[in-house]
């Protein structure tokens, strides 16, 4: 089992930019590929993006440019910065890990509990 913890989400102000992290702990944590969901109000959960240990991308297109995701050098933690946030943006964001190079919700194994972001226009 891994444990997943979400952190760095907050109240900030459109052209802003944040920096969340997840670190993941427990069995194997380290052989998952680490990816980010994140869930509006009234929407659905939705992939932002996905990072592999050897340090292969993939963004949805609505932050592609504006969000970079990256780990560190022990491959047990991910970050997601964000720039240029807009009122959009706001939701709970997720970590969650995979042993697959997708962007299905389903293909996700292990999740956090989710960190707020909240954008202001």
């Amino acid at each position: 089992q891994v444990h997943l913890a979400e952190s760095g989400g907050g109240l900030v102000q459109a052209g802003d930019s944040l920096k969340l992290s997840c670190v993941a702990s427990g069995r194997a944590a380290s052989v998952f590929r680490m990816g980010w969901f994140r869930q509006a109000p009234g929407k659905e959960r939705e992939f932002v993006a996905l990072i592999s240990w050897t340090n292969n991308t993939m963004y949805s297109r609505s932050v592609k440019g504006r969000f970079t995701i990256y780990g560190d050098e022990a491959k047990t933690t991910v970050y997601l910065q964000m720039s240029n946030l807009k009122p959009e943006d706001t939701a709970i964001y997720y970590c969650a890990t995979t042993t697959d190079w997708s962007p299905r919700e389903v293909s996700y194994e292990n999740w956090g509990q989710g960190t707020q972001v909240t954008v202001s226009s």
